[in-house]
């Protein structure tokens, strides 16, 4: 009966995971234009970043570099948990990044 419910239990976990990765795997890329993208100074491509309203940017500084960026480095897209539901690009770029230890 323990065999059974640990099986279960690992079922369900691995199910749980499936999905979710799933749904991470097809989220959309963040749009420029959205509100908080707008607000954190979001864009896609950091070079082209307004060195003049962010002056703390750096050119080093890329999504995939940053401390929030749930991607592997490499990855062209990942997550943020700043912009839930979508995806960042790696060569992408806001004001709070942060970076990775």
């Amino acid at each position: 009966m323990t065999q059974r419910r640990e099986f279960i239990i690992q079922v369900t976990a691995a199910s749980t995971a499936l999905i979710t990765g799933q749904a991470f795997a097809q989220a959309p890329m963040l749009a420029e234009t959205d509100a908080q993208a707008t607000a954190l100074g979001y864009k896609a491509d950091a070079t082209k970043v307004d060195k003049t309203k962010f002056p703390k940017y750096a050119a080093d500084q890329k999504c995939s570099t940053c401390v929030l960026f749930q991607g592997k480095p490499a990855d062209a897209a990942g997550g943020c948990p700043l912009f839930a539901g979508k995806q960042v690009a790696g060569k992408g770029w806001c004001s709070a990044w942060a970076k990775k230890a």
